[in-house]
C-alpha cells in the first residue's frame, strides 16, 4: 500500500517539474568579481601537508597578495538553466627570516571550470525572500597554475548531482550533492566518491552595503587508490562586507577560513585569511526578465 501511494505521488508531481514561474530568459554574462586582496594568513601544521597538491595547506604564514576571478556565463531557458563558471584564485605569501632575507611561497592556487544543468522545477516568491529550486548535475575540472612543493600538478575531474536552491533574493546558492572524482594528479588515476553541501547568502545591510557569506563542506567516503595525500574532508567558510565606493567598484573587509583533514595525517591543516579586498564587477549581457 505504501509503495502504491509513493508511485501515485511521483506520478502527480512529475508534471509539475519544469513549471516554475520564469523570471529570466536567455543568455547572461556576468563578471561577478575581479578582486585584488591584501591580507595576512595564519597556517597551522603546514609541514605535515607539504606534499599535498593544495596551496592553502602548504603555505607559510605571513602577508599575502591575492587575486580572484569569478566569471559566469548562464543560459536561462523555460525549464532549465545551463550554467558555466570560471573561478581563478592565486596568491603569494611574503615573509622574512631572522636574518632579514625575504622569500615568497604560494598561498592560494586554484583554477576551477564548471558546467552545470539545473531544472527550474519550483519557485517561491515569499519564503526567505523568494528563490528557485530543482535537481541539478554538474561537471567540473580543477587544476592549479603551479605544482606545490614536491607534489604533481593537481588535475581533478568531478561529476556531481543533487538538489539546488538558486536565483534567490538572499540565497544565491544552496546545494546538496553526491560526487564522483577522477583524480589524475598521480598515476594511475584514483576514483573518489563522496558528498558535499555548499551555500552562498547575500544580505543587504543598507544602500550600497551587502554582507556576503559562503561555505562548503566536502566529505570523501571512498578512494580506489589509497595515497598519502588523500583527504577525509575539507571545509571552507568566508564572510565579507561589500561596500560600493564608485559605480561597480567595491571595497570589502574579508575573513576566510579553510581546513582539511588528511586521511593519513594526525593533525588537521588550517589556513586563516584576514584582510581587505578591492573588487570590480560588471554585467556584460543581461538576461531578459519575464
Amino acid at each position: 500500500m505504501n509503495r502504491k501511494l509513493l508511485i501515485l505521488a511521483l506520478i502527480t508531481l512529475f508534471p509539475l517539474v519544469g513549471q516554475a514561474e520564469e523570471i529570466k530568459r536567455g543568455w547572461e554574462l556576468n563578471l561577478k568579481r575581479l578582486a585584488f586582496e591584501l591580507s595576512s594568513t595564519d597556517v597551522k601544521h603546514g609541514r605535515e601537508y607539504k606534499d599535498f597538491p593544495n596551496a592553502k595547506l602548504t603555505a607559510d604564514s605571513g602577508h599575502i597578495v591575492k587575486g580572484d576571478l569569478d566569471l559566469e556565463g548562464n543560459y536561462f531557458a523555460q525549464h532549465f538553466v545551463w550554467g558555466n563558471q570560471l573561478l581563478v584564485e592565486y596568491g603569494k605569501t611574503t615573509f622574512k627570516s631572522y636574518d632579514g632575507e625575504e622569500t615568497e611561497s604560494e598561498n592560494a592556487d586554484t583554477i576551477l571550470l564548471t558546467s552545470s544543468y539545473t531544472q527550474r522545477a519550483w519557485r517561491t516568491e515569499n519564503f526567505l525572500g523568494g528563490f528557485e529550486a530543482g535537481p541539478y548535475g554538474a561537471l567540473a575540472y580543477e587544476t592549479e597554475v603551479n605544482a606545490q612543493g614536491d607534489s604533481h600538478l593537481k588535475q581533478v575531474v568531478r561529476a556531481s548531482a543533487g538538489i539546488k536552491i538558486f536565483e534567490g533574493t538572499y540565497i544565491k546558492d544552496f546545494h546538496l550533492a553526491g560526487f564522483a572524482e577522477e583524480d589524475f594528479t598521480y598515476r594511475p588515476a584514483s576514483e573518489k566518491y563522496g558528498w558535499e553541501i555548499g551555500i552562498e547568502i547575500n544580505q543587504p545591510v543598507r544602500e550600497g552595503v551587502t554582507a556576503v557569506y559562503k561555505g562548503l563542506f566536502r566529505d570523501y567516503l571512498y578512494a580506489s587508490h589509497k595515497r598519502p595525500t588523500d583527504l577525509d574532508y575539507e571545509v571552507m567558510a568566508e564572510a565579507r562586507l561589500d561596500v560600493e565606493v564608485w559605480k561597480e567598484l567595491v571595497i570589502a573587509p574579508i575573513i576566510q577560513y579553510y581546513t582539511a583533514q588528511g586521511s593519513y595525517v594526525a593533525k588537521r591543516g588550517e589556513n586563516l585569511f584576514v584582510g581587505v579586498s578591492l573588487s570590480f564587477s560588471h554585467l556584460f549581457i543581461k538576461a531578459d526578465e519575464i
